[in-house]
């Protein structure tokens, strides 16, 4: 373990983040709000520490994959700590632990709030909490491979920081690293400039624009209002932002190829065509209920509100616009199936991910050829017109089956912490494990995570976590194994 290439990283990780402040105190100075202290001291602080941590140790010397799995769970949890310091000095959330849990679950696009009343909150600390879905939606640590010297290792923090999905698709675009991440920070950013322009020109005044914007491409589902995306009973705000969050859920490797003209990889990719249809499946199935039942005047009033609510919990974005456990309950167990899966791997989603299930479906079709129709056929697993190995079919299997196990024992262990009836215990692991945000039961779209205990949201805390490190990464220093040498 190279504890020097460690702390170079993490000071870098941290000199990132108090720099990022300065956009929030700039935007507490605009509004001339109460916390423009609070936010330069916090800025103060991040800085000399991460200052100090790099000077110590600017000798560049290369990382090992374990200092990766090391700086990819230590780095998400030293920045949500250090970044829930504006909260607590201003006294807006005095606790740590909540702070910790606002902080956490905005780097890992979870959008679950333990605030009662969100637009009491200063628009300094309303932007930076928006702020953390920005750099967290991409990977905060591939913001840093940016910065981090040539041959240090980034290739292995990224792998440390991706999708077991993208092993899957070998998704692979350009051969050096920081000019990968240059890109994908590109692309990313200019798809939350297209959404704060359309928002804009739409009505809706820069700040909650930028807010909404952060929310949307990252997949997150902050929003600076306490009704979320109903606040604007806007059906052009709602379409737009389905748009934007559907993107969010594509793997964006395909529009970087879509840049440069290569549109035969968007035909030839397979968990693009199978998102597609299950998104389409869901939403044209949960309209139909919700017209059937007439809860809407018309189809098309039923379709905006499915639609709005099935992607945005199928991209573990979590924003609402209607009170959906006041739906028929056959929509709301189509909702329930759509926390499951996920969009694509090498977005900005968290999840399960399709990818995983088009290999297990396919799976389960080959086997079943093979057992009862031609036992003697050699039947393979093809994704993107390429075979998939047999270690790529029991990576799939395994990531399935041990989220499952998380949410099965997750749940128990919530409702013996705090007492709370078996589907809000459930539902709050789906829904920070997911990095959903909102889910069912009391933590549904009208209310949040602030009756939970301190052990719960230190215990929910780390499932945002190991969600967003899509699982082994979080998961394989907890390993003996992994601490021998």
């Amino acid at each position: 373990m190279n504890i020097i290439a460690i702390i170079h990283v993490l000071g870098t990780l941290l000199l990132v983040t108090g720099t990022s402040m300065s956009l929030p105190l700039l935007t507490s100075i605009i509004y001339q709000e109460n916390d423009t202290v609070a936010i330069f001291l916090s800025m103060l602080i991040t800085l000399i520490i991460g200052g100090h941590f790099w000077w110590l140790s600017r000798r560049n010397t290369e990382l090992s994959l374990k200092d990766s799995y090391i700086i990819a769970s230590v780095g998400w949890i030293l920045v949500s700590a250090v970044s829930a310091l504006p909260f607590m000095i201003h006294g807006s959330i005095p606790s740590f632990t909540n702070a910790f849990f606002e902080m956490m679950s905005g780097y890992t696009t979870t959008g679950a709030t333990i605030l009662t009343d969100i637009e009491a909150v200063p628009h300094g600390l309303l932007f930076w909490r928006s702020e953390t879905h920005l750099l967290g939606g991409m990977g905060f640590l591939t913001l840093t491979i940016i910065f981090l010297p040539h041959g240090m290792g980034g290739l292995r923090i990224f792998r440390a920081e991706s999708s077991p999905g993208q092993t899957i698709t070998k998704e692979k675009f350009i051969p050096r690293n920081k000019d990968a991440m240059i890109w994908l920070w590109g692309i990313y950013l200019v798809l939350n400039l297209l959404q704060v322009v359309f928002l804009y020109a739409g009505g809706m005044d820069l700040f909650d624009s930028l807010c909404t914007a952060f929310g949307t491409v990252s997949t997150s589902g902050y929003s600076p209002k306490n009704a979320s995306i109903g606040h604007y009973n806007s059906a052009y705000f709602d379409w737009v932002i389905i748009v934007f969050m559907f993107l969010g859920g594509v793997t964006f490797v395909l529009f970087y190829q879509m840049i440069i003209g290569d549109w035969h990889t968007l035909k030839i990719n397979t968990e693009f065509l199978w998102y597609v249809v299950l998104s389409v499946f869901f939403c044209c199935m949960v309209a139909w209920i919700l017209w059937n039942n007439n809860n809407y005047d018309d189809f098309l009033d039923s379709l905006r509100y499915a639609t709005f609510q099935v992607i945005s919990l199928l991209t573990t974005t979590g924003f609402t616009t209607a009170d959906y456990e006041k739906w028929p309950q056959a929509a709301q167990m189509f909702l329930y199936m759509v926390c499951f899966v996920g969009a694509c791997a090498g977005s900005t989603t968290s999840g399960i991910k399709v990818v995983h299930y088009v290999v297990i479906c396919k799976y389960i079709y080959a086997s079943t050829k093979k057992m009862f129709f031609q036992p003697l056929a050699v039947v393979s697993v093809r994704l993107n017109q390429r075979a998939v190995d047999s270690s790529i079919i029991d990576l799939s299997i395994c990531y399935f089956i041990v989220n499952i196990f998380m949410v099965l024992g997750g749940g128990a262990f919530m409702v013996l912490v705090d007492d709370m009836d078996y589907i809000t215990g459930v539902s709050s692991v789906i829904a920070s494990l997911m990095n959903i945000g909102p889910g069912f039961g009391d933590i549904g779209p009208s209310e949040n995570f602030a009756f939970i205990s301190d052990t719960g949201k230190w215990f929910l805390s780390w499932n945002m976590l190991v969600g967003r490190l899509e699982m082994f990464s979080a998961l394989v220093i907890l390993f003996p194994a992994f601490w021998h040498e």
